[in-house]
């Protein structure tokens, strides 16, 4: 028995190709994976001018259902364009994206509606107050009223605005942005939460909030990226982690395995040993 995995078609032939929408077809153990794959990078390839070298080379890895995957790498290795290039921010010039089968350059809006996305520079709207951005985000996304309300509680629970949650943005510190940039990614509940340097600014009692949360979302089905240098916190989070340096993908780290072998492995030793 074979399936397509664009239109979920079966065949009980071995053919590859769907004679409905001619996508690939798969066997029944590779489309049960399939299904529970959120995210697929393949071969991306991103450079910044014509003239420049490629930022990103050949980076190929997928992410699935209940998973926490770490980009770890030096400053500059490709991290942040990975990541941006994955949420539909940047173009790239070769490879495919499919967030829940859904391709980035075809589908862009498809495949956005299942995504949250947290920026590295914290990026906002200054002159709105926080409730006023966390309402324009589930604005964007259809969250009826009732809705947010209830998630808006759920997320004050763990990010603590408090009443600043009234104030102007512009009023904010760092971490108190990167807190309403957090609150207004998730206010839609996305498939998919996407974090580039998510803990840079945060106090501890916040930061250890956010890992008990992660945790959590992770384990209701959903799938997170992020991105950091923090090695301790990529160790203590993540399932897998995908290492980047130079723009290529140097290794695919199934994190909770290793673990399991080796309790002591050291991940800072493992990362210094890799840049060399």
């Amino acid at each position: 028995m074979t399936y397509c995995n664009h239109c979920k078609a079966s065949f009980q032939d071995n053919r590859s190709l769907c004679p409905y929408c001619g996508r690939r077809t798969s066997t029944q153990a590779e489309f049960a994976r399939d299904q529970n794959e959120v995210v697929r990078i393949k071969g991306l390839y991103k450079k910044y001018s014509k003239k420049a070298n490629w930022a990103v080379t050949n980076v190929s890895f997928s992410c699935y259902a209940g998973e926490i995957v770490g980009l770890i790498g030096h400053n500059g290795a490709g991290k942040s364009t990975t990541l941006k290039c994955l949420e539909g921010m940047l173009p790239y010039e070769r490879g495919e994206i499919l967030i829940n089968g859904h391709d980035i350059k075809r589908e862009p809006i498809a495949a956005k509606a299942s995504m949250g996305f947290v920026t590295d520079n914290h990026a906002v709207f200054l002159k709105m107050t926080g409730m006023q951005y966390i309402n324009f985000m589930a604005d964007v996304y259809k969250v009826p009223t009732e809705l947010r309300l209830k998630r808006l509680q759920s997320l004050e629970n763990v990010f603590q605005l408090g009443n600043a949650i009234y104030n102007l943005v512009s009023s904010y510190s760092h971490g108190m942005r990167q807190k309403v940039c957090m609150m207004g990614s998730l206010i839609h509940h996305p498939k998919l939460w996407i974090l580039d340097e998510p803990m840079t600014g945060l106090d501890p009692r916040t930061m250890h909030a956010v890992q008990e949360f992660m945790h959590r979302y992770a384990a209701a089905g959903n799938t997170i990226i992020f991105s950091s240098h923090a090695l301790n916190t990529v160790a203590h989070l993540c399932d897998r982690v995908v290492l980047i340096r130079k723009g290529q993908q140097i290794n695919d780290i199934n994190v909770k395995q290793i673990l399991m072998t080796n309790p002591n492995f050291d991940f800072e030793e493992y990362f210094l040993r890799n840049e060399n």
